[in-house]
């Protein structure tokens, strides 16, 4: 099993490319599945979620061509089987995202209750909701759910569908399925994340009428069918944040091409209250930071507030800042798992439920710690990048779910940093 071994203490500088997002890559890579015309996705990252995915589409019969330049190519056109297995499915929640494509454009889809994250329970009833009030008849048994419409409907039908919670991937799933149902959907509370607009605009390219995406009520008028096209994958604003933290907390001087600034505007604010210097500049985003940092406090939410995704990595900065802050997570349980592991680096930091109370210390020690989930995994290596002498990251197989290559970007701008066996 591969690991991460880090040599703390140095500033970074230079220029990282940031890679197409995760959570835009998968939900267009199903999407692929309403037309049977082929979909060609350009910066598609390199990770090993994608090529779940990948795997996934390939057992239900789709063809796939992939080249070493973030290019995909997919033909549903000679899918067989509309189905999801739990060998495929445990290892990454997001293959639930084929139930709303599926069973739109062949009125049918088997799909396993999904798996493959620690950070807490991520129900997939308010995808079923939204399918059952497009008219579905949705089963769930023996681990999965059994989806079909009604005898002698041949589309699913518009319909006003309020999610309960804001949920990224119901929004995602139940647009997908409105775009081939008969008449108006309109999605109220959708979530606002940048990856649904991207996926919307490929959807819109693909013969889709959508009104409304990046905003909480979406409007589609479903079509008889969608074609093929070419779509680029929008910039990962996760990785792009994690960046930011990197080079705030150990210093330096930093470009990130193809950054996406207004996709980070909670974050960015925090860093630069914390006293470093980023902007947006042509082509990506500028980060400069010299020095210990204020400590910054923060309570996570759906976008445009601060998100989940960045708060261990946000955490991995106040725990060697200035001052003492507190962090509240709003979204998960279960997401503080870093936490432990941080102390083990001389971290000062307390929990409670759902808050955590970080006392910055002026240094933290290396030492071998374990990745837990994908963020974690993430803020592990920025503590390791500012800890005295060695810090050896375990299980990194979380890292390489959602980062491309983080260990070769950040040896390009100064770190040291190894995979070992």
């Amino acid at each position: 099993m591969d690991k991460l071994l880090i040599r703390g203490g140095r500033q970074l500088h230079g220029e990282v490319r940031i890679s197409g997002a995760k959570n835009a890559a998968l939900p267009e890579l199903c999407a692929a599945l309403l037309t049977a015309e082929a979909v060609t996705l350009q910066n598609v990252p390199r990770l090993q979620d994608v090529a779940t995915m990948l795997t996934l589409v390939r057992n239900m019969g789709v063809g796939v061509e992939r080249d070493d330049h973030g290019t995909v190519r997919l033909d549903a056109s000679t899918l067989t089987s509309p189905e999801a297995p739990y060998e495929l499915v445990k290892t990454m929640r997001a293959s639930v995202l084929a139930l709303g494509p599926l069973l739109a454009r062949f009125g049918e889809a088997t799909v396993s209750l999904p798996g493959g994250c620690a950070i807490g329970s991520r129900p997939v009833d308010q995808h079923i909701k939204g399918l059952t009030a497009m008219g579905a008849e949705i089963l769930v048994e023996h681990g999965y759910m059994i989806a079909r419409l009604p005898k002698g409907w041949k589309r699913l039908r518009g319909a006003r569908i309020a999610t309960d919670m804001v949920t990224v991937t119901g929004t995602e799933n139940l647009l997908m399925a409105a775009t081939l149902a008969e008449g108006e959907t309109i999605l109220e509370n959708a979530a606002q994340e940048p990856e649904i607009p991207d996926l919307a605009e490929m959807l819109i390219s693909m013969g889709a009428q959508i009104e409304g995406h990046g905003s909480s009520r979406i409007r589609i008028q479903g079509v008889d069918k969608l074609h093929g096209c070419t779509h680029q994958v929008v910039a990962d604003r996760i990785e792009a944040g994690t960046f930011l933290c990197a080079v705030a907390a150990a210093g330096g001087d930093v470009l990130l091409r193809h950054g996406r600034a207004d996709h980070l505007d909670a974050v960015i604010d925090k860093l630069r209250e914390a006293g470093a210097q980023v902007q947006a500049v042509d082509g990506g985003i500028r980060v400069q930071a010299q020095g210990r940092l204020k400590a910054q406090s923060f309570r996570t939410t759906e976008y445009p507030g601060f998100p989940t995704d960045m708060q261990a990595q946000f955490m991995a900065l106040n725990v060697i800042a200035e001052g003492t802050s507190t962090v509240t997570e709003t979204i998960f349980e279960n997401r503080f798992m870093h936490v432990n592991e941080m102390l083990r680096l001389g971290a000062k930091i307390q929990t409670d439920g759902k808050v955590a109370v970080i006392e910055g210390v002026d240094k933290l020690s290396g030492a071998t710690v374990m990745a837990t989930d994908l963020r974690a995994s993430a803020s592990l290596v920025i503590a390791g990048l500012v800890a005295e002498g060695e810090t050896l990251v375990d299980r990194i197989y979380h890292l390489d779910r959602g980062y491309d290559q983080m260990e070769a970007k950040l040896r390009g701008i100064g770190a040291e940093i190894e995979r070992v066996k």
